[in-house]
C-alpha cells in the first residue's frame, strides 16, 4: 500500500470513527458560516429588492460598489475588520477578536454582497407586474414582497448557496479574526491549512472531504428545486 493510499485511508477513518476533534473542528464551520447567514439574508434581501424595484439618485453607484464587493479577496476583509477590532482599533473594546463573534462578522461581510448582487439579479428577472398586481389586489406590502420572492425563488436559492459556499471554504478572514484556535475558533479551512502545513495530511483530507461533500449537496439540492419548479409549471 502506498503512502497516498494509507493517508486517505485514514482520513476516511478519521472522518466516521467519530474523532472527537475533528468533529469539533466541522461543528465550529457550521456554527459559525450558518450564524453569518442568517444574519445577513434579511437586509440583504431587503436591499436587493429595492435596487431592483425603485429608482433613486446613486442607484446604479451602490450597485457597481455591491459588483466590486464580490471581488474583494476574503484576506483583505479579514485585515480591515482586524484592524477595526484590534486593542488600538475603534471597535477594540468590544474584545471580539480571535472569536466566533469575529469571525460571523468577517463571514457577513463577505457573504452580504453575493447575496445583494445575485438577489438583485434574481429580482430583476421577476415581471415588476407581480408586485404591482399582488398591491392592486389588496395585499399588504409584506404580503406582496413574498409573492414577488415566491416568483424569484430559484435565484434567490442560488444566491444563498453561493453565499454560504463562500464562507464556509474561506481561510484568510477566518484565520485573521478567529486566530485558529483550537475548540474554539478553528473551522475546516483554517485546520486544513495548519495541518498540511504541518505535513499532516490525515485530518486536511478528512476535512477536505467534508466541503466536497457539502458543495455537492448544495449543488443537487439547487438542482432539485429547480427541476420541481419546471415539474410545476
Amino acid at each position: 500500500m502506498d503512502q497516498s493510499t494509507s493517508v486517505t485511508l485514514d482520513a476516511f477513518y478519521l472522518l466516521f470513527s467519530g474523532d472527537a476533534e475533528l468533529w469539533a473542528i466541522i461543528a465550529v464551520s457550521f456554527q459559525v458560516s450558518s450564524t453569518a447567514i442568517l444574519i445577513s439574508v434579511p437586509p440583504a434581501l431587503a436591499i436587493a429588492f429595492i435596487l431592483a424595484n425603485t429608482d433613486f439618485p446613486g442607484r446604479r453607484l451602490i450597485i457597481s460598489v455591491f459588483n466590486t464587493l464580490l471581488a474583494v479577496p476574503a484576506v483583505v476583509v479579514g485585515l480591515t475588520f482586524y484592524l477595526l477590532l484590534s486593542r488600538q482599533g475603534p471597535m477594540g473594546d468590544w474584545k471580539l477578536l480571535f472569536t466566533q463573534s469575529a469571525m460571523v462578522i468577517g463571514q457577513a461581510a463577505l457573504c452580504f454582497p453575493i447575496l445583494v448582487a445575485m438577489g438583485h439579479a434574481a429580482f430583476q428577472a421577476v415581471d415588476k407586474r407581480a408586485w404591482e398586481t399582488a398591491r392592486t389586489l389588496g395585499a399588504s406590502p409584506t404580503r406582496a414582497f413574498y409573492t414577488v420572492m415566491k416568483e424569484a425563488r430559484f435565484g434567490l436559492l442560488a444566491s444563498l448557496f453561493a453565499a454560504y459556499g463562500r464562507i464556509i471554504a474561506e481561510v484568510g478572514a477566518s484565520m485573521m479574526l478567529g486566530g485558529n484556535i483550537l475548540h474554539y475558533t478553528r473551522n475546516i479551512p483554517t485546520a486544513i491549512a495548519l495541518e498540511t502545513s504541518k505535513g499532516e495530511f490525515s485530518q486536511g483530507i478528512a476535512l477536505g472531504i467534508v466541503l466536497i461533500i457539502l458543495a455537492f449537496t448544495l449543488n443537487t439540492s439547487l438542482q432539485y428545486f429547480q427541476g420541481k419548479g419546471h415539474l410545476s409549471n
